[in-house]
């Protein structure tokens, strides 16, 4: 920082915010502290009383904070990803359509250990909708090393840090099991509020099988279903412990591989994941029906953005898979199935 003349000034970095007072009528910054002052700039700074100002000198190897935002952010968004102008040095990463928000958590750490980087994003693995902020990135100082930033840009050479993956639209078939609603003695309840929540992610429930607690019988609805094109089959019913309850079993002797049956959330214990080929199967427990916000919600997102979940995934759901039962549920902005 040095003391400079106002005529001298011209492609220097100001060091503070400079206050212009109009009696009765306004006061406020008419100059930022880290703008870069202009030649047109100059008879305005002396109306203002200032013949000296205090400012960086931008030498060669240094990079100006807005320029060196705009760096970061090429550098760490990827696809999905749209830029906000820089302002005071930082710069906002905003999601381009509907998906899931992915970190790259060790490149994050990294690139937030260097000196001077900000990089703060939001949870990782999360639904977001067009138009939401995904991260904010800064540097601290009013100008900073070059080097800095060629660390950044190689470590991120080939591999994104943040980006949003889409959601596709999914052809969905749903198995109500329990002899109780096959039988008409009791409403189907489950199917209509599973129906609801993934349908609002913009997939289409095209067909709805109804069966009795029978192996034979679920095992031949989930072929049926496949046989007609359904890329992802929910299982409502039969998830529990219980002698008559077989829907784990039925999957299996549908030739299905079981990756896990049981999460690490609550709620959501009694979560089945399994594949029949390429088709996803998530076998929902009874909480799914009653409860806003459980392990199917964070299920969805994974499946699909088209990742594969294997039985790591689940388990480490468990840090942050305590849902708190909040009086008004924020989720996805909370903290559930965070992993943090």
């Amino acid at each position: 920082m040095q003391t400079i003349r106002v005529e001298d000034a011209v492609g220097t970095v100001l060091c503070h915010d400079l206050t212009k007072i109009v009696p009765g009528k306004t006061k406020g910054p008419a100059f930022k502290k880290g703008q870069v002052i202009t030649e047109k700039d100059i008879p305005e700074l002396l109306n203002m009383g200032k013949s000296h100002i205090y400012v960086w000198e931008v030498k060669k190897d240094q990079v100006h904070e807005d320029d060196a935002a705009i760096r970061l952010s090429r550098a760490l968004g990827g696809q999905g990803i749209s830029f906000t102008e820089p302002k005071e040095g930082k710069v906002s990463l905003i999601a381009d359509f509907n998906g899931m928000c992915t970190i790259n958590e060790d490149l994050l750490v990294q690139v937030n250990m260097i000196e001077d980087m900000v990089v703060a994003t939001r949870s990782n693995r999360r639904p977001v909708i067009k138009g939401d902020i995904i991260a904010g990135i800064r540097v601290v100082p009013l100008v900073i090393d070059e080097n800095k930033l060629q660390m950044v840009e190689h470590l991120s050479k080939e591999q994104e840090t943040i980006r949003v993956k889409p959601f596709h639209s999914l052809k969905v078939g749903i198995i109500t099991t329990g002899s109780e609603v096959y039988s008409g003695r009791i409403e189907d309840k489950f199917g209509p509020v599973v129906k609801e929540k993934i349908e609002s992610y913009g997939c289409e429930v095209f067909k709805q099988i109804i069966v009795p607690d029978d192996v034979e019988q679920i095992s031949a609805a989930i072929h049926s279903l496949k046989a007609e094109g359904a890329e992802l089959i929910l299982t409502t019913g039969g998830m529990s412990v219980d002698p008559d309850d077989v829907t784990p079993r039925s999957v299996r002797e549908a030739g299905a591989e079981i990756v896990t049956y049981g999460a690490p959330v609550l709620p959501g214990a009694m979560l089945m994941v399994a594949y029949l080929e390429d088709v996803t199967i998530l076998g929902l427990p009874g909480c799914v029906m009653y409860h806003k916000t459980t392990i199917f919600d964070l299920m969805i997102p994974l499946v699909l953005v088209g990742e594969r979940i294997d039985k790591a995934m689940v388990a480490k759901l468990g840090l942050g898979g305590l849902c708190l039962n909040c009086k008004v549920c924020s989720y996805p902005v909370c903290t559930f199935g965070t992993g943090a």
